[in-house]
Protein backbone atom coordinates (compact mmCIF):
# COMPACT_ATOMS: atom_id res chain seq x y z
CA UNK A 1 0.00 0.00 0.00
CA UNK A 2 1.18 3.79 -0.86
CA UNK A 3 0.56 7.03 1.00
CA UNK A 4 -1.01 10.02 0.38
CA UNK A 5 -3.55 11.61 -1.74
CA UNK A 6 -4.16 11.95 -5.79
CA UNK A 7 -4.33 15.13 -7.92
CA UNK A 8 -7.93 14.94 -7.39
CA UNK A 9 -8.34 14.72 -3.37
CA UNK A 10 -10.05 17.66 -2.06
CA UNK A 11 -9.14 18.84 1.66
CA UNK A 12 -11.63 19.90 3.68
CA UNK A 13 -11.00 22.74 5.95
CA UNK A 14 -12.60 21.80 9.13
CA UNK A 15 -16.21 22.09 8.88
CA UNK A 16 -16.36 25.85 6.71
CA UNK A 17 -17.42 23.96 3.85
CA UNK A 18 -14.56 24.88 2.04
CA UNK A 19 -11.95 22.34 0.97
CA UNK A 20 -8.67 22.35 -1.37
CA UNK A 21 -5.97 20.48 -3.42
CA UNK A 22 -3.06 18.91 -1.74
CA UNK A 23 -1.00 21.08 -2.50
CA UNK A 24 -1.29 25.01 -1.99
CA UNK A 25 0.82 28.14 -2.85
CA UNK A 26 2.23 30.62 -0.25
CA UNK A 27 3.79 34.23 -1.07
CA UNK A 28 6.09 35.14 1.83
CA UNK A 29 8.63 35.64 -0.63
CA UNK A 30 6.51 38.00 -2.82
CA UNK A 31 7.67 41.05 -3.47
CA UNK A 32 8.15 44.12 -5.42
CA UNK A 33 5.64 45.92 -8.03
CA UNK A 34 5.80 43.56 -11.15
CA UNK A 35 2.32 42.82 -10.90
CA UNK A 36 3.11 40.87 -14.43
CA UNK A 37 5.66 38.50 -13.12
CA UNK A 38 3.25 37.97 -10.29
CA UNK A 39 0.68 36.67 -12.73
CA UNK A 40 2.88 34.36 -13.56
CA UNK A 41 3.78 32.55 -10.50
CA UNK A 42 0.01 32.88 -9.41
CA UNK A 43 -0.79 30.91 -12.89
CA UNK A 44 1.80 28.60 -12.48
CA UNK A 45 0.48 27.71 -9.08
CA UNK A 46 -3.06 27.35 -10.58
CA UNK A 47 -1.50 25.30 -13.52
CA UNK A 48 0.19 22.48 -10.53
CA UNK A 49 -2.95 22.16 -9.09
CA UNK A 50 -3.20 24.33 -6.06
CA UNK A 51 -6.56 26.02 -5.12
CA UNK A 52 -5.44 27.38 -1.82
CA UNK A 53 -3.69 31.02 -1.91
CA UNK A 54 -1.57 32.28 1.15
CA UNK A 55 -0.49 35.36 2.01
CA UNK A 56 -0.04 37.50 4.89
CA UNK A 57 -0.73 41.71 5.88
CA UNK A 58 2.84 41.37 7.16
CA UNK A 59 4.42 39.67 4.15
CA UNK A 60 6.64 41.97 1.96
CA UNK A 61 7.89 43.86 5.20
CA UNK A 62 10.06 40.98 6.33
CA UNK A 63 11.84 41.35 2.63
CA UNK A 64 12.59 44.87 3.43
CA UNK A 65 9.95 46.70 1.93
CA UNK A 66 6.77 47.78 3.03
CA UNK A 67 3.98 46.43 5.46
CA UNK A 68 1.60 44.65 3.04
CA UNK A 69 3.51 44.90 -0.19
CA UNK A 70 2.48 40.99 -0.69
CA UNK A 71 -0.98 41.64 -0.37
CA UNK A 72 -1.54 44.87 -2.48
CA UNK A 73 1.05 42.69 -5.35
CA UNK A 74 -1.46 39.69 -4.98
CA UNK A 75 -4.38 42.65 -5.52
CA UNK A 76 -2.87 44.11 -8.53
CA UNK A 77 -2.63 40.39 -10.47
CA UNK A 78 -6.27 40.08 -9.20
CA UNK A 79 -7.48 43.49 -10.47
CA UNK A 80 -5.65 42.71 -13.66
CA UNK A 81 -7.07 39.08 -14.03
CA UNK A 82 -10.21 39.13 -12.07
CA UNK A 83 -11.14 35.65 -13.49
CA UNK A 84 -8.13 34.41 -11.19
CA UNK A 85 -9.75 34.92 -8.32
CA UNK A 86 -12.13 32.46 -9.06
CA UNK A 87 -9.89 29.81 -8.59
CA UNK A 88 -8.41 30.46 -5.88
CA UNK A 89 -8.98 29.90 -1.91
CA UNK A 90 -7.97 32.75 -0.80
CA UNK A 91 -6.38 33.06 2.63
CA UNK A 92 -4.30 35.19 4.54
CA UNK A 93 -3.56 36.62 8.02
CA UNK A 94 -2.99 39.03 10.36
CA UNK A 95 -2.00 39.45 14.45
CA UNK A 96 1.54 40.69 13.79
CA UNK A 97 2.30 44.25 14.47
CA UNK A 98 6.20 44.63 14.54
CA UNK A 99 6.37 47.27 17.04
CA UNK A 100 4.36 45.03 19.61
CA UNK A 101 5.21 41.94 17.80
CA UNK A 102 1.79 40.52 18.63
CA UNK A 103 -1.85 41.71 18.50
CA UNK A 104 -5.21 39.79 18.82
CA UNK A 105 -7.02 42.60 20.59
CA UNK A 106 -10.52 42.81 18.85
CA UNK A 107 -10.35 46.90 17.57
CA UNK A 108 -6.62 46.01 15.74
CA UNK A 109 -8.00 42.18 14.28
CA UNK A 110 -10.97 44.43 12.63
CA UNK A 111 -8.77 46.95 11.26
CA UNK A 112 -6.08 44.47 10.59
CA UNK A 113 -9.10 42.28 8.21
CA UNK A 114 -10.16 45.50 6.74
CA UNK A 115 -6.66 46.75 5.56
CA UNK A 116 -6.41 43.43 3.79
CA UNK A 117 -9.49 43.55 2.24
CA UNK A 118 -8.70 46.93 0.48
CA UNK A 119 -5.24 45.79 -0.19
CA UNK A 120 -6.17 42.45 -1.79
CA UNK A 121 -9.15 44.35 -3.43
CA UNK A 122 -11.79 41.66 -2.76
CA UNK A 123 -14.66 41.64 -0.43
CA UNK A 124 -14.01 38.84 0.96
CA UNK A 125 -11.44 36.40 2.24
CA UNK A 126 -12.05 32.61 2.40
CA UNK A 127 -9.84 31.66 5.20
CA UNK A 128 -8.36 34.98 7.62
CA UNK A 129 -5.96 33.30 9.80
CA UNK A 130 -4.34 34.56 13.29
CA UNK A 131 -0.80 34.63 11.98
CA UNK A 132 0.73 33.64 15.99
CA UNK A 133 -0.76 33.99 19.11
CA UNK A 134 -0.74 36.88 21.38
CA UNK A 135 -0.47 35.91 24.79
CA UNK A 136 -2.49 38.88 26.25
CA UNK A 137 -5.96 37.78 23.79
CA UNK A 138 -8.33 36.02 25.50
CA UNK A 139 -9.52 33.24 23.29
CA UNK A 140 -13.42 34.17 23.90
CA UNK A 141 -12.27 37.35 22.33
CA UNK A 142 -10.37 36.31 19.52
CA UNK A 143 -13.23 33.86 18.56
CA UNK A 144 -16.00 36.70 18.90
CA UNK A 145 -13.46 38.45 16.25
CA UNK A 146 -14.32 36.07 13.80
CA UNK A 147 -17.70 35.50 14.67
CA UNK A 148 -18.21 39.32 13.96
CA UNK A 149 -15.85 38.95 11.22
CA UNK A 150 -17.95 36.34 9.42
CA UNK A 151 -21.24 37.72 10.33
CA UNK A 152 -20.13 40.71 8.26
CA UNK A 153 -19.88 38.98 5.42
CA UNK A 154 -15.57 39.69 5.48
CA UNK A 155 -14.59 36.38 6.06
CA UNK A 156 -15.72 33.09 5.18
CA UNK A 157 -13.60 30.76 7.42
CA UNK A 158 -10.93 31.33 10.39
CA UNK A 159 -7.57 29.19 11.37
CA UNK A 160 -4.68 29.48 13.01
CA UNK A 161 -1.28 29.84 12.55
CA UNK A 162 2.13 28.90 14.79
CA UNK A 163 -0.41 27.49 17.44
CA UNK A 164 0.59 25.01 19.66
CA UNK A 165 -1.83 22.35 20.22
CA UNK A 166 -3.15 23.75 24.10
CA UNK A 167 -3.70 26.89 22.42
CA UNK A 168 -5.02 25.73 19.34
CA UNK A 169 -7.60 23.25 21.60
CA UNK A 170 -8.04 26.67 23.66
CA UNK A 171 -9.43 28.71 20.90
CA UNK A 172 -11.48 25.71 19.25
CA UNK A 173 -13.78 25.58 22.11
CA UNK A 174 -14.58 29.22 21.59
CA UNK A 175 -15.39 29.18 18.04
CA UNK A 176 -18.83 28.04 17.45
CA UNK A 177 -17.93 25.95 13.86
CA UNK A 178 -14.81 25.07 15.28
CA UNK A 179 -11.47 26.48 13.47
CA UNK A 180 -10.91 25.70 9.97
CA UNK A 181 -7.26 24.79 9.86
CA UNK A 182 -3.59 25.33 11.52
CA UNK A 183 -0.62 26.57 9.47
CA UNK A 184 2.40 25.71 11.36
CA UNK A 185 5.67 24.86 9.77
CA UNK A 186 6.07 21.08 8.75
CA UNK A 187 8.49 19.44 7.01
CA UNK A 188 10.86 15.97 6.31
CA UNK A 189 13.30 17.90 8.70
CA UNK A 190 11.23 20.11 10.95
CA UNK A 191 8.94 17.15 12.35
CA UNK A 192 7.60 19.67 16.04
CA UNK A 193 3.89 18.79 14.71
CA UNK A 194 4.25 15.15 14.85
CA UNK A 195 5.40 14.84 18.41
CA UNK A 196 3.46 17.88 19.98
CA UNK A 197 0.41 16.70 19.35
CA UNK A 198 -0.39 19.65 16.65
CA UNK A 199 -1.26 16.98 14.12
CA UNK A 200 -3.50 14.69 16.50
CA UNK A 201 -5.43 17.98 17.80
CA UNK A 202 -5.89 19.07 14.12
CA UNK A 203 -7.51 16.10 13.35
CA UNK A 204 -8.96 15.65 16.54
CA UNK A 205 -11.17 18.69 15.80
CA UNK A 206 -11.52 18.00 11.79
CA UNK A 207 -9.43 20.99 10.99
CA UNK A 208 -6.88 21.21 7.80
CA UNK A 209 -3.32 21.47 8.59
CA UNK A 210 -1.22 23.69 6.29
CA UNK A 211 2.28 23.34 5.82
CA UNK A 212 4.90 26.43 5.84
CA UNK A 213 8.31 25.51 4.73
CA UNK A 214 7.93 22.04 3.18
CA UNK A 215 11.53 22.29 1.81
CA UNK A 216 12.60 23.53 5.56
CA UNK A 217 13.72 26.80 4.50
CA UNK A 218 15.55 25.41 1.06
CA UNK A 219 18.40 23.52 3.89
CA UNK A 220 16.49 20.39 1.98
CA UNK A 221 17.01 20.99 -1.38
CA UNK A 222 20.77 22.00 -1.11
CA UNK A 223 23.37 19.44 -1.12
CA UNK A 224 24.99 19.06 2.29
CA UNK A 225 28.36 20.26 0.70
CA UNK A 226 26.77 23.70 -1.05
CA UNK A 227 24.82 24.05 2.57
CA UNK A 228 27.52 22.48 5.45
CA UNK A 229 24.66 20.35 6.65
CA UNK A 230 24.88 18.68 10.17
CA UNK A 231 24.73 15.27 9.90
CA UNK A 232 21.10 15.25 10.44
CA UNK A 233 20.01 16.94 7.40
CA UNK A 234 22.37 15.02 5.16
CA UNK A 235 20.94 11.96 6.51
CA UNK A 236 17.30 12.94 5.48
CA UNK A 237 18.45 14.07 2.24
CA UNK A 238 20.20 10.84 1.28
CA UNK A 239 16.78 9.32 2.47
CA UNK A 240 15.21 11.21 0.48
CA UNK A 241 17.27 10.73 -2.91
CA UNK A 242 16.64 7.31 -2.74
CA UNK A 243 13.40 7.30 -2.93
CA UNK A 244 13.84 10.58 -5.93
CA UNK A 245 15.92 8.15 -7.67
CA UNK A 246 13.71 5.14 -8.02
CA UNK A 247 10.80 7.31 -8.48
CA UNK A 248 12.77 9.83 -11.17
CA UNK A 249 11.22 12.48 -9.83
CA UNK A 250 12.85 15.79 -8.02
CA UNK A 251 14.22 15.65 -4.28
CA UNK A 252 11.61 18.51 -3.47
CA UNK A 253 8.62 16.44 -4.91
CA UNK A 254 9.64 13.85 -2.27
CA UNK A 255 9.50 16.48 0.20
CA UNK A 256 5.91 17.13 -0.55
CA UNK A 257 4.81 13.54 -0.61
CA UNK A 258 6.19 13.09 2.72
CA UNK A 259 4.44 15.88 4.24
CA UNK A 260 1.46 14.96 2.18
CA UNK A 261 1.23 10.85 3.13
CA UNK A 262 0.44 11.58 7.22
CA UNK A 263 -2.95 11.00 7.62
CA UNK A 264 -4.01 14.64 8.48
CA UNK A 265 -3.21 15.39 5.08
CA UNK A 266 -1.54 18.34 5.33
CA UNK A 267 -1.00 20.46 2.56
CA UNK A 268 2.45 21.74 1.94
CA UNK A 269 2.85 25.69 0.66
CA UNK A 270 5.07 25.59 -2.25
CA UNK A 271 7.09 28.75 -1.34
CA UNK A 272 9.17 28.95 -4.42
CA UNK A 273 8.44 31.97 -6.66
CA UNK A 274 10.12 30.28 -10.10
CA UNK A 275 7.13 29.40 -12.07
CA UNK A 276 9.11 26.32 -13.23
CA UNK A 277 9.98 25.17 -9.30
CA UNK A 278 6.51 25.92 -9.15
CA UNK A 279 5.21 23.04 -11.27
CA UNK A 280 7.78 20.65 -10.43
CA UNK A 281 5.89 20.19 -6.92
CA UNK A 282 3.37 18.58 -9.42
CA UNK A 283 5.77 15.45 -9.50
CA UNK A 284 4.69 14.93 -6.03
CA UNK A 285 1.93 12.51 -7.01
CA UNK A 286 4.17 10.67 -9.01
CA UNK A 287 5.62 9.44 -5.53
CA UNK A 288 4.19 6.11 -4.03
CA UNK A 289 6.09 6.06 -0.90
CA UNK A 290 5.93 3.46 1.39
CA UNK A 291 5.12 2.71 5.23
CA UNK A 292 9.10 1.75 5.29
CA UNK A 293 10.10 4.41 3.54
CA UNK A 294 8.18 7.37 5.05
CA UNK A 295 9.45 5.62 8.47
CA UNK A 296 12.82 5.87 7.66
CA UNK A 297 12.90 9.32 6.47
CA UNK A 298 11.35 10.13 9.90
CA UNK A 299 13.99 7.91 11.69
CA UNK A 300 16.50 10.34 9.58
CA UNK A 301 14.89 13.21 10.69
CA UNK A 302 14.68 12.38 14.86
CA UNK A 303 18.76 11.58 14.05
CA UNK A 304 17.62 8.52 16.65
CA UNK A 305 15.18 5.50 16.44
CA UNK A 306 11.73 5.38 17.18
CA UNK A 307 10.82 4.04 20.78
Amino acid sequence: MTLGPTPDTRIALGRSGLSVAPLGWGMWHLAGTDAAGARLRVEAALETGCQLFDTADVYGYRRGSGFGDAEALLGAVLRDAPQLRERMVLATKAGIDPRVPYDSSPAYLVAACEASLRRLGVERIDLWQIHRPDLLAHPAEVAAVFERLQAAGKIRAAGVSNYSAAQFEALARHVGPGLASVQNEFSALVIGGLEDGTLDAAMGYGAGVLAWSPLAQGRLVRTPEEGGEPARTAAVIAALDTIAARAGVSRSAVAYAWVMAHPARPVPLIGSQNPARIREAAQAFAVHMTREEWYRILVAARGRPLP
